[in-house]
């Protein structure tokens, strides 16, 4: 299949832009073989890909792929100061650090763990847009490192987990083949027996975002504040909006936390967690419109006490 005649697929399976999805879809499955990391990261990077070159005139959707383009920039820095087994993500199975995997894992082909920085070509400009691409990988070094099968992430336990999150951290954590350390303690401690537990790590990608608490002025890379666990914090995502993160989720076919389709917004514990109440169908607080029909960023944590 051609690139264009992607796209075009691509385009046919939409309705104004944006797929019909409601967090079921999985990735393709192979004779129901086992997925390895090398499977999962190029299928990723083929949908971004095939999503980048798609002809839009949905302002939202343009400005998703504007956002992914500078996101994957972040990301292949801090692959190349690092390099991927110094590298973890922060992940708790919620919308903005399920982004941010989905990118990295794309980022992955071609990067080699012993030498970071990747061997580029020259890359055509996608589906005649006129917006050049970063330049990618040669396809003899389109492979992510053997020493890298799987990706360092660590989860940081809500109290009172709910009980969705935790089976979404398990199968999502299984399906993109993270080496995940679950934590019950508050932050400051888990990042040290992390660390502790983990002490190759360097750098932690993180899926905060500008509107979120503390996130105000925050770059792509700022190191821990004194008195904390020192590494380097990477924020591929900063400045992208809420319904940015949406518009990539529900058109790409990413599967997400079922808690979203009934009114959350923002996943903390069922004890400081209720559905958003600005999504409550007509006043009825027991009936909830699914997450990605918010549209004002100031109310995403309206369901968090």
């Amino acid at each position: 299949m051609t690139t264009s005649s992607a796209c075009q697929n691509q385009q046919d399976a939409r309705i104004n832009g944006i797929a019909k999805s409601d967090g079921s879809e999985g990735l393709t499955a192979s004779a129901g073989l086992p997925r390895t990391l090398p499977d999962v990261c190029f299928e990723l990077q083929a949908r971004i890909d095939a999503f980048l070159c798609e002809k839009t005139e949905d302002d939202v959707l343009r400005k998703v792929q504007s956002q992914v383009r500078e996101s994957m920039d972040v990301i292949r820095q801090a692959l190349s100061r690092y390099g991927p087994d110094h590298l973890s993500l922060s992940y708790n199975g919620g919308k903005d650090c399920l982004v941010l995997l989905v990118l990295i894992l794309a980022c992955l082909p071609g990067w080699d763990a012993s030498c970071p920085t990747p061997t580029p070509t020259p890359t055509p400009t996608p589906c005649g847009t006129g917006t050049p691409e970063p330049p990618r990988p040669s396809p003899a070094a389109s492979a992510p490192a053997a020493s890298s099968q799987t990706l360092h992430a660590i989860y940081i336990v809500s109290n009172d987990p709910f009980t969705e999150v935790e089976e979404f951290v398990a199968t999502s954590a299984q399906q993109y083949h993270l080496d995940l350390k679950r934590y019950a303690l508050p932050m400051r401690p888990a990042l040290e027996a992390y660390l502790g537990d983990r002490p190759v790590v360097k750098a932690v990608f993180l899926g905060t975002r500008r509107t979120d608490p503390h996130g105000e002025f925050l770059t792509h890379f700022d190191p821990t504040d004194a008195g904390w666990p020192q590494f380097m914090r990477v924020h591929p995502v900063i400045d992208w909006h809420y319904v940015e993160i949406w518009a990539f989720i529900r058109h790409l076919q990413i599967p997400f936390c079922d808690l979203y389709n009934r009114g959350f917004t923002s996943l903390g514990g069922v004890t400081d967690t209720r559905p958003n109440p600005a999504l409550a169908v007509s006043g009825d607080t027991s009936k909830f419109r699914p997450a990605y029909e918010l549209r004002d960023d100031d109310e995403e944590r309206l369901g968090r006490n």
